[in-house]
């Protein structure tokens, strides 16, 4: 090292870095990693210029010791071992081209002596660790053996490494806490090093990076909660200190809310996607960084992509806030219970009162203006569940402004599953918003819009390919014209006299609903058009379903033919019977439908001395 002068040292590892740099798609398309080629050959000759590794580093544990025993564990040294002196300095320069070397060979996925020259540095670095020097450098080698091993789906592994540089930044900033050096500094002049708020912005960088690989491992290991606490740290940070390009962010924020919405958390849910809708908003207008995407780049297609994905989270939010206000109001027949509302009427105040603003700083992103504008998003939206039609009006109204926006990217060519799933939701809108509205007619029309939009989807659907999506709309179909049924079987109830309009009207609702519950139960017949004598898992409750409500359907069929109506009662009976011996025989299934099962076996019991009369009678005349 002492022939050649370290200026030419520095600017070897400088073009490495610059080759490092260039972007994959300029290469040549049949030599896509030319750049890190290059970079790794420059790097490969400053680490022969730099000369062998400190003797002693030799005799370093192997990278599996280190995990059980050392970095991992957090044996970390009681006193800072400042990298001074010629041997620290050479350990530290070296430990600096093995990181670059590491990272070049992952980029060109060669994993294993990417991680070979990782383990290298975390090695060279091991007693200097916590020193103002390299405390950076050790934290971006473990992230990235973190990711690594993440990706060979060692997830436990990765788990070690990232939880280790998570516990390294803690005790630097509690024990020492001034900026650190980044890696480059190391071959850098002293003219040309870093200012303290430059490195801060650095170090503080590595740490959000740490915490978003964190998020992801936790919940790769299914342990939701604390992946949802680390990604909303790391959405926090990266708004603190502008480390972030909009379309990511709002994702992540609006995916971030779906956690909430499950845990019923409707305040959070609501500030996260309102901060994703001002961030997203953003888009175009803030300088792109050295974090942009490439996919960034290409702003139009990702651009209306990504809003309908939010807006698809904004439907979520509006109909699981509804739907969940309607199974705290409804009674065991699914109608609205005014006693319920009525109690829940008087909570709203201490709902209102109740650590609000303790939940709201807690979640809180942004400040300043950028707060101000979240806030002006959020004030629009209600987290309180809906307790009468004028609030869940409100709601579904909302939900549906984001049904149009969500089509507008998922068209029914070229995304099927996800229109489809879009419609779905816009039908159960209606569904849920039906349940709060008290006019039977107005009800009527909600199920017959829902019907409007469900029958189309089914009409060029290839049943071989899209089988479960199938049933799952002729079933809601079915469903429609049942609740149909039921309010117009209610409204003629009402009058003294139904004319022959109304009948005709209820027995044209009872054969759609039949004629759509028979196709969905000729779903789950095999090749061979034989029913199933197992029903599978997946489709046992709502099989049972349909059973017991074409039974009750058949038995709804208003005709004066005494003749058709004992073939009526007749067929009711049989799948009444269906039902019952069933659960006899399978008595799993009891437990999916112990209210059906209940009042089929009273069916069982009561139809034939009903079909009895029915014969005697019709003897008789």
């Amino acid at each position: 090292m002492a022939s050649v002068p370290w200026a030419e040292i520095r600017e070897k590892f400088q073009a490495a870095l610059a080759l490092s740099r260039v972007e994959l798609h300029k290469n040549p398309e049949k030599e896509p990693y030319k750049s890190k080629y290059g970079a790794r050959a420059l790097l490969e000759e400053v680490k022969a210029l730099l000369g062998p590794a400190p003797e002693d580093e030799d005799e370093r544990p192997q990278a599996e010791d280190c995990l059980g025993a050392g970095d991992h564990a957090l044996g970390l040294p009681a006193e800072v071992l400042e990298a001074e002196g010629p041997v620290a300095q050479g350990a530290v320069r070296l430990a600096v081209i093995e990181f670059h070397l590491g990272v070049n060979h992952i980029d060109t996925e060669e994993l294993s002596a990417g991680e070979e020259h990782l383990v290298k540095c975390l090695r060279l670095l091991r007693k200097y660790r916590l020193s103002q020097d390299c405390v950076s450098l050790y934290i971006q080698a473990q992230n990235n053996l973190g990711i690594l091993w993440s990706e060979r789906e060692e997830i436990e592994t990765a788990q070690a490494y990232l939880e280790s540089s998570e516990a390294l930044y803690k005790q630097y900033m509690k024990e020492i806490g001034s900026p650190p050096l980044d890696p480059t500094e190391h071959f850098l002049p002293e003219e040309e090093k870093l200012a303290e708020q430059e490195r801060s912005k650095r170090f503080e960088k590595v740490y959000t990076h740490n915490l978003y690989y964190l998020a992801q491992v936790y919940q790769h290991m299914e342990m939701f909660e604390k992946a949802a606490h680390y990604c909303h740290s790391t959405l926090k940070r990266q708004l603190e200190h502008n480390a972030y390009h909009p379309i990511e962010w709002a994702i992540n924020a609006a995916t971030l809310s779906q956690f909430y919405i499950n845990k019923l958390c409707f305040m959070e849910a609501r500030h996260c996607l309102s901060a994703a809708n001002v961030i997203f908003g953003q888009t175009g207008k803030v300088s792109t960084t050295e974090d942009t995407t490439e996919a960034e780049g290409d702003v139009p297609e990702l651009y209306h992509q990504r809003k309908g994905e939010i807006a698809r989270c904004w439907i979520k939010y509006c109909l699981t806030l509804l739907q969940n206000a309607q199974l705290s109001m409804q009674d065991n027949i699914g109608e609205l219970d005014l006693d319920k509302q009525s109690e829940l009427r008087a909570l709203r105040k201490k709902e209102l009162d109740e650590e609000e603003s303790v939940r709201k700083k807690a979640v809180q992103f942004g400040t300043g203006e950028l707060c101000d504008a979240i806030s002006a998003v959020e004030e629009k939206v209600s987290y309180l569940r809906p307790l009468d039609f004028e609030e869940a009006r409100e709601l579904f109204l909302l939900g549906q402004h984001y049904v149009f926006e969500a089509k507008e990217f998922f068209q029914i060519d070229g995304y099927v599953t996800d229109h489809i799933e879009v419609v779905q939701d816009h039908s159960a809108l209606f569904k849920v918003l039906a349940f709060f509205e008290t006019d039977m007619e107005r009800r009527c029309k909600m199920h017959k819009r829902r019907i409007a939009m469900l029958e189309p989807l089914i009409v060029d659907l290839n049943p071989q390919y899209y089988l479960l999506v199938n049933r799952q709309i002729q079933f809601e179909i079915a469903h429609a014209y049942y609740d149909m049924m039921d309010l117009k079987v209610a409204i003629a109830d009402k009058l003294r006299d139904p004319d022959s309009h109304i009948v005709k009207k209820i027995n044209n609702l009872n054969k759609s609903a039949l004629k759509y519950y028979q196709l969905f139960l000729d779903s789950l017949r095999d090749p061979n058009k034989v029913f199933p004598e197992h029903i599978g898992e997946d489709v046992l409750r709502p099989a049972m379903l349909a059973k017991f409500r074409v039974a009750r359907l058949y038995g709804k069929i208003i005709t004066a033919d005494p003749k058709k109506e004992l073939e009526n009662l007749a067929t009711s009976l049989e799948h009444y019977k269906f039902i019952v011996d069933y659960c006899e025989k399978h008595p799993e299934a009891a437990q999916e439908i112990e209210v059906e099962l209940e009042l089929s076996k009273e069916m069982v019991s009561l139809l034939p001395t009903k079909m009895e009369r029915f014969r005697t009678k019709m003897a008789l005349t």
